[in-house]
């Protein structure tokens, strides 16, 4: 089959994403009224500020923001994530960092499956956090064994979608029928049933070792348990959720509100209790599914995620049970010494930033100095700071946490293992640092071959 008939994985992922989101707003009605209320409060947003309107359809970002969504799934064994890999691999979509999120008492390890070059996350971001969960930190070897046997009897793929699977990897490719065909196939490994696949006494008993076991055992497939639209007012959105009629988690995770916002801050409505058929005709409820809100800034170096890292240290000391306008402040007092103006990040090498030529410096030809700050000064050089495209391991787990009744646990503290969770991919994670610098290095050189030669 000629290539020129293959969609473009960009292609595919954009229908998928637009795929998925309305299947989860006809499950999870609520999550469409979030939907509206970010759309308004981003409308509002750009309105009222010109200059921040002007800035993102200078660089591209206004395009992507109504479309920009991630998910979160959680598998339960190595088999199940390699597939995944494979699936998301369909969709330009590769991993992207290791987080640890046993340190949180979350027992769990994860990546997210991302695009990863700017024409790609340009046209569209769609990522999805993908969790595994470690059944050897499971206490109790009896319940350890019967939760590996309950996911050793299941398989979350339908035959079309691992027949889709392979038909891309055999021919480097799908065309419009086959593309279509594996998006309907794909969506239903993340489709909610409502019948769990065990009895009600072993869904208890692993809800009792931990409610995330719970969800990740006892079901059909990984459900999507959250998607997760863009805002430019995460602070609005926080406030107007109550009177639409959603009960939003007690703070937002992450750092707080800046004049240059920096890395990702979150919030959610808490998650929806649901009515559930057990094995054995017992009825009872699974409280899993919500809506997630992320507020993105900009990509940070190593050297200003150590200084976050140290702020936020700090921070946890000092905000533990306060409610989030107390939270905010206390942020704010202690990031003070996070500096807040892009030069100063750019100069100090705290942040990634992206270099272009300004219509001066298309029109300027040769010239001698050849030191980036100095065409920036001149006009010549536009910077823009890079967008982060991935996650916080302390927001993750703070959202997991309050979606799964507020449980706090350090019986799992200290236990990453990136080897065994890329054994278990087949593949290495990439470094999301090492991807920022990157792309950073190459505009540089860029702009700079242009100007100077």
């Amino acid at each position: 089959m000629p290539a020129s008939r293959f969609l473009t994985s960009d292609d595919i992922r954009e229908r998928f994403a637009r795929a998925m989101s309305a299947m989860y707003q006809a499950e999870v009605p609520q999550y469409g009224t979030l939907l509206e209320l970010v759309e308004r409060v981003n409308r509002e947003t750009l309105e009222t500020d010109p200059a921040l309107a002007e800035r993102l359809a200078a660089h591209g970002e206004l395009e992507r923001l109504g479309a920009e969504r991630h998910g979160a799934i959680r598998v339960g064994t190595a088999r199940e994530l390699a597939v995944l890999r494979r699936l998301f691999a369909v969709m330009g979509m590769h991993p992207v960092g290791y987080y640890d999120l046993s340190a949180a008492g979350v027992p769990v390890h994860a990546t997210a499956f991302r695009p990863i070059d700017d024409a790609a996350l340009a046209r569209n971001p769609f990522r999805i956090f993908t969790s595994l969960l470690r059944l050897e930190l499971i206490e109790s070897q009896a319940l350890r064994e019967r939760a590996a046997a309950i996911l050793a009897r299941r398989d979350i793929f339908t035959d079309g979608c691992r027949e889709s699977i392979e038909l891309h990897e055999a021919q480097g490719g799908l065309d419009e029928e086959q593309a279509e065909r594996f998006i309907a196939e794909a969506l239903e490994t993340f489709r909610w049933h409502r019948d769990a696949t065990v009895d009600l006494e072993t869904y208890e008993a692993l809800h009792a070792e931990h409610r995330l076991i719970a969800d990740v055992v006892c079901f059909r497939g990984p459900h999507i348990n959250h998607l997760t639209p863009r805002t430019l007012d995460i602070d609005e959105v926080q406030q107007r959720m109550p009177d639409a009629g959603m009960n939003p988690k007690a703070v937002i995770e992450g750092p707080p509100r800046r004049a240059c916002p920096i890395l990702l801050r979150q919030t959610s409505f808490k998650a929806l209790e649901e009515g559930m058929c057990f094995a054995g005709e017992r009825q009872g409820t699974h409280t899993a599914r919500f809506g997630e809100v992320e507020q993105r800034g900009m990509a940070l170096t190593a050297r200003g995620r150590e200084l976050y890292d140290s702020l936020l240290g700090e921070a946890r000391h000092r905000t533990v049970d306060l409610d989030n306008a107390a939270h905010q402040r206390v942020l704010e007092e202690i990031f003070a010494d996070f500096p807040d103006d892009e030069k100063v990040l750019r100069r100090e090498g705290l942040a990634f930033f992206h270099y272009r030529l300004t219509e001066a410096g298309e029109a300027a030809g040769r010239v001698e100095s050849g030191n980036l700050e100095e065409l920036i000064e001149r006009g010549l050089v536009l910077a823009r700071p890079l967008t982060y495209e991935d996650f916080l391991p302390v927001s993750a787990a703070g959202i997991f946490q309050s979606n799964l009744g507020g449980e706090h646990g350090g019986t799992y503290a200290g236990s990453a293992n990136r080897e065994a969770f890329e054994q278990a991919l087949g593949a290495p994670v990439a470094d999301e640092l090492a991807l920022y610098a990157e792309r950073e290095r190459v505009s540089r050189e860029t702009v700079l071959k242009a100007l100077v030669g």
